[in-house]
């Protein structure tokens, strides 16, 4: 019941926001999103060390279809429940100096998302999966169609275009897979994964799966709606696009492709794994040609969600459990990078790099914790990404879907934290140190604004000297669906 009152607690919010008003939407979202988090970490905080799932409930819902409501929280999903959770309220605080036109509809959107992004993280059955993953589509569109930039109409057509062909590939592949199982059927993620397909048929569904999963993540080469739609977008959409959306494909990965088709790891896996190491580099070297901090940091999270890609698809404990913890710090550092670039903007009206300067001698608050921000993207030790990277580099480095040629990949994924720290850190040298520009104001942060960027400073930090928990959360399910993956291989060969 835990579970159902996550997704249903948003959408009662917002009833809430209507009946409040325009003048406080925004306090009252905020207040929702406070004891929907409330409510997660107390469910962290007493999550016992299993991989079985916890606070379930499984309800007919199509029964003539063999669609049940069957939600429920493990590791994997608790993660992902924390990473939304904690985010969303961050996400509407830093929203508080910028005036939304229609506030009412702006955050009643933000929380329809929160409530299909955690129905899409709880969800035990497909069909149900793939409802809240469309869903989870409408309120972003609408909100880069209503508030984004002069290019939103184009952008936001072409997001998506991507987005529903993707879709539609997975739903070709769950109807298939309903198919298979044996009377009667149902959408359960149980039975689609305890279904014994050919190796063959596992590929085209692995490869349906993927190349919606790829859309959504971005990797390369999918990836080519992400840098206008993260400039378009308004800067909370950006946020919630980068900080939370794209984790919807990863964690997808995770929860549909490694379990239902194990045997297609081999041949499929090395594909998706190359491709992620690709875009690495890709990212990386487009970043460092950005003259617009906003398109920069578009490129940097293009190249290290293709680490997290790779990782995962690595199929090992250190890949997979990289992922995870990656998927969390990203999140953290993503949204405290694009929530530092609209400081900027409002400030001074520019996210052009040349532009730029001598932030630090007007707004040294601001600058020192934009630094931690930054060191955590580039995985300096210590700090958060540190700790995903080192074990997502590790579990390719060890893995063996890419025969004997796994160090080398390795080595060239690892070019992620040389570049990162090549561009990451010439940007914060163009745009906070030297000379202020003649006739520069920059007031330092607001208490809203203070209240943003410490808390994501502070999580920098304290999962980057004491990771152990989020990693003792995810071990037991990780542990479980990678022996499941050998086991798989194991009765193959």
């Amino acid at each position: 019941m835990l579970t159902a009152l996550f997704i249903a607690w948003p959408l009662v919010s917002i009833l809430f926001v209507w009946l409040a008003g325009a003048s406080v939407a925004k306090r009252v979202a905020l207040a929702s999103t406070v004891i929907q988090l409330i409510g997660t970490l107390y469910v962290f905080f007493n999550f016992p060390s299993t991989a079985q799932v916890q606070y379930a409930l499984d309800i007919p819902w199509i029964p003539t279809f063999g669609i049940h409501f069957n939600v429920g929280i493990d590791g994997i999903s608790m993660l992902m429940l924390l990473l939304t959770n904690l985010l969303l309220p961050l996400i509407i605080l830093s929203s508080f100096r910028h005036e939304y036109t229609r506030p009412v509809i702006f955050y009643s959107l933000v929380l329809l998302m929160q409530a299909a992004l955690v129905g899409v993280f709880v969800s035990l059955d497909a069909f149900l999966y793939y409802v809240f993953w469309e869903l989870a589509l409408i309120p972003i569109y609408f909100i880069i169609l209503f508030w984004g930039g002069e290019r939103r109409i184009a952008v936001t057509f072409k997001f998506f275009i991507y987005t529903i062909a993707g879709s539609l590939l997975m739903l070709v592949a769950f109807i298939f897979l309903y198919m298979q199982v044996p009377s009667p059927s149902n959408f359960s993620l149980e039975s689609l994964r305890n279904l014994h397909l050919s190796a063959s048929t596992q590929l085209w569904v692995f490869s349906a799966f993927f190349i919606a999963y790829a859309i959504k993540m971005p990797i390369f080469p999918f990836h080519t709606w992400q840098p206008d739609t993260y400039t378009e977008a308004p800067p909370q959409g950006t946020m919630l696009l980068s900080g939370i959306m794209l984790k919807m494909g990863i964690y997808s990965v995770i929860r549909w492709i490694l379990p239902i088709t194990p045997l297609a790891l081999q041949n499929g896996g090395k594909i998706a794994l190359i491709l992620g190491i690709v875009g690495v580099v890709y990212g990386a070297w487009i970043a460092l040609t950005q003259t617009n901090i906003k398109r920069l940091f578009a490129y940097s999270s293009l190249s290290h969600v293709g680490l997290i890609a790779a990782g995962i698809f690595a199929c090992n404990m250190q890949g997979v459990q990289g992922g995870m913890i990656q998927m969390l710090t990203h999140g953290i550092n993503v949204v405290g990078l694009f929530f530092c670039v609209q400081i900027i903007m409002d400030r001074l009206k520019t996210d052009k790099i040349a532009n730029l300067g001598g932030i630090i001698n007007k707004a040294p608050v601001f600058a020192v914790l934009f630094m931690v921000i930054l060191l955590g993207s580039i995985a300096m030790p210590l700090t958060n990404g540190f700790i995903g990277e080192f074990l997502l580099l590790s579990g390719i480095f060890q893995t063996t879907i890419l025969d004997h040629n796994s160090q080398i990949f390795a080595g060239i994924a690892g070019l992620t934290i040389i570049l990162g720290a090549v561009y990451m850190l010439r940007t914060y040298q163009h745009t906070m140190l030297g000379e202020a520009k003649e006739g520069m104001e920059f007031h330092d942060l607001y208490l809203n604004e203070k209240i943003v960027l410490i808390t994501i400073a502070v999580l920098v930090l304290l999962i980057g000297i004491y990771p152990q928990p989020i990693l003792n959360l995810t071990e037991p399910a990780v542990r479980n669906l990678v022996d499941g993956i050998e086991k798989a291989n194991l009765i193959m060969r």
